[in-house]
């Protein structure tokens, strides 16, 4: 039996998430789908994070084991001229029998976009949040800066996390200005705000709910001193809003080989 290792790309808009749920159109059902279309084999799609509805994807690793004799560049081929627009498999390749996407990952990155303008491009409305404030960077960037390390996250994991532990590490979390988003070959000029996370692993909503924090601190809603006190107390009241799922990416993740 091989192990193969796919590289997944997706817009999340039409899906209710990665994960297979009963009743919802969900990213894991459909390419599962399309494996057994071509292999006639039920393949089980681990897959290294488990994004949310709406959240889109850059650099999703997967794996399934089949006995079927398709070379893994075939069943790319095959893969890709049977899944929807929205759905692309990047690479596919045979990796070790042991390999899990998700316990073997060194870290995951995702990045967020922010439009921080009253009216932003028709573009952009399923990638980026509009936040029609006047943000202050710097509170923000020094409210990230004390998320940096290991702590327990309790006060930014999402209702139904089933993770046995809610300590996580983050190891970088940038936020940069934006004035403009090339698309298309032309350049959508506009005030955009990126900010990026890595970390070892994530809880449920965890980016989300810490991107909702920031800016609330960025519009003054909330302090600096907030964020410490929510991760002391572990809990989720004392931090902002979840943010809205169509920002955010998940851009890339790191293993050992990589």
């Amino acid at each position: 039996m091989k192990n193969i290792r796919l590289l997944i790309e997706y817009d999340g808009t039409n899906y209710h998430g990665w994960q297979r749920q009963k009743g919802h159109a969900t990213l894991q059902e459909i390419i599962e789908d399309r494996l057994f279309r071509i292999t006639g084999e039920r393949a089980a799609l681990i897959s290294a994070s488990r994004t949310d509805a709406g959240v889109h994807a850059i650099g999703q690793v997967a794996s399934f084991k089949t006995n079927s004799h398709l070379e893994p560049l075939i069943l790319r081929w095959a893969l890709n001229a049977t899944l929807p627009e929205d759905i692309r498999i990047l690479n596919a390749e045979g990796t070790a029998e042991a390999f899990h996407p998700r316990y073997d990952a060194l870290s995951k990155s995702y990045f967020y976009i922010i439009s921080n303008t009253i009216f932003s491009s028709v573009f952009l409305y399923r990638y980026a949040w509009r936040v029609p404030y006047s943000l202050d960077l710097d509170e923000m960037k020094k409210a990230g800066d004390s998320l940096l390390g290991r702590h327990d996250f309790s006060a930014f994991r999402g209702a139904g996390c089933g993770a046995k532990s809610t300590v996580r590490e983050i190891t970088s979390l940038s936020i940069e200005k934006v004035s403009s988003i090339d698309f298309m070959t032309a350049k959508i000029n506009g005030n955009f705000i990126k900010i990026t996370v890595e970390a070892n692993a994530f809880l449920r909503h965890m980016v989300r709910n810490i991107l909702g924090t920031l800016v609330e601190i960025g519009r003054g809603e909330m302090t600096l001193n907030s964020v410490s006190e929510a991760i002391k107390l572990k809990d989720r009241k004392k931090t902002g809003p979840t943010a809205p799922a169509h920002g955010l990416f998940l851009e890339k993740v790191s293993y050992p080989d990589t």
